[in-house]
């Protein structure tokens, strides 16, 4: 029987359906211009809302879901590699779909699209702003108005990321494992796709358990995502019709954002360091990425998300500088299970 529980395995997020999500740090891209693909500077670390009941704001454990530690205008990327069978996968950034820029809903829909198809989209920095290019993500403080939902909806209520997958219909996915096992002489790599998910041998402390301490639950900083620099990515057209998917989610979960020093007087738990700065990851010689399918079709970009603005404009400008990665660093990209997250009401 198939497992219907949202997972942690590892810091990997595991959804019904064979979708597998790790959460990575990355460099932060200039709110100007177009970029390529940032590296992975490693997996943010995460952990179930329950297993800190005692310490988590009591609103973060009526959603439920999971956890983790970012800091302020730190970028992140969404890596699917992994996933393993078809599935639909719709992203929220505040309960504002960062496919489509419409609410959250809990249907599918194709005019315009919600989700992304896995294992086809392999990765995802940002939201779809613009025709063959998304604006990174970014976390700022909610209140500012400056996040995707404060901006699209005129209010700052959720925060943080939303995640649901849905499965191949019965029929259609009976079709497409007899395809796969067809198929299997044939030779198939990921090796492309793990690349861009691997850490370098840059940047970071591994995460150290700090003495348990005696927090109590109390109210924290609400985090959501704004939007950074704009890089070439493609988010990629289904090209199944609607009625090839389940018309319910096989799961969800809930992610909260949170700021090192309440991720340690919750979990008790040091966070992970500060991001190295660009213009050292760049000195040592250390990839970025450009990566291109031209057998897929980009979603085209709505006015909802192409009119989102870039945090800069509420924080004020970042003088941390820029240095532009030399030729030779951009590297073309080919053409055991933990207890279930607890859902709760979102």
């Amino acid at each position: 029987m198939a497992d219907d529980a949202v997972r942690i395995d590892g810091n990997t997020l595991r959804l019904p359906g064979g979708v597998r999500v790790r959460f990575m740090r990355t460099l932060r891209l200039p709110e100007t211009g177009t970029h390529e693909l940032p590296p992975g500077l490693g997996e943010f670390p995460v952990r179930r809302v329950e297993d800190h009941a005692d310490t988590v704001p009591a609103e973060w454990r009526a959603r439920g879901g999971v956890m983790l530690p970012v800091y302020l205008r730190e970028a992140m990327w969404l890596s699917f590699a992994g996933s393993t069978e078809p599935a639909a996968l719709q992203v929220g950034v505040g309960k504002v779909c960062a496919v489509s820029g419409r609410p959250w809903s809990s249907l599918l829909a194709q005019d315009p699209q919600n989700y992304v198809v896995l294992p086809r989209q392999p990765w995802l920095d940002g939201i779809n702003s613009g025709k063959g290019t998304v604006r990174q993500f970014v976390a700022v403080p909610l209140g500012l108005g400056a996040t995707v939902e404060g901006q699209v909806t005129g209010e700052e209520v959720w925060g943080g990321l939303q995640l649901q997958s849905f499965r191949l219909n019965d029929a259609e996915l009976a079709k497409w494992r007899e395809w796969e096992r067809r198929r299997s002489v044939s030779t198939r790599s990921a090796k492309s796709v793990s690349v861009y998910g691997a850490a370098p041998p840059a940047p970071g402390a591994a995460m150290a358990a700090a003495p348990a301490s005696a927090a109590r639950a109390r109210s924290a900083p609400a985090m959501g995502l704004g939007v950074g620099g704009s890089m070439r990515q493609e988010v990629y057209a289904d090209e199944r019709s609607p009625g090839a998917w389940a018309g319910e989610p096989a799961g969800r979960v809930f992610v909260h954002l949170v700021t090192p020093p309440e991720w340690r007087r919750i979990t008790g738990e040091t966070p992970p360091p500060s991001p190295v700065d660009r213009a050292a990851y760049t000195r040592a010689g250390l990839p970025w990425f450009e990566y291109y399918d031209d057998a897929a079709q980009d979603v085209a970009p709505t006015d909802t998300l192409g009119a989102v603005r870039p945090v800069g404009e509420w924080l004020g400008d970042d003088h941390e500088p820029w240095q532009e990665p030399a030729p030779h660093q951009v590297k073309q990209l080919g053409d055991a299970p933990g207890k279930p997250v607890e859902d709760g009401d979102w």
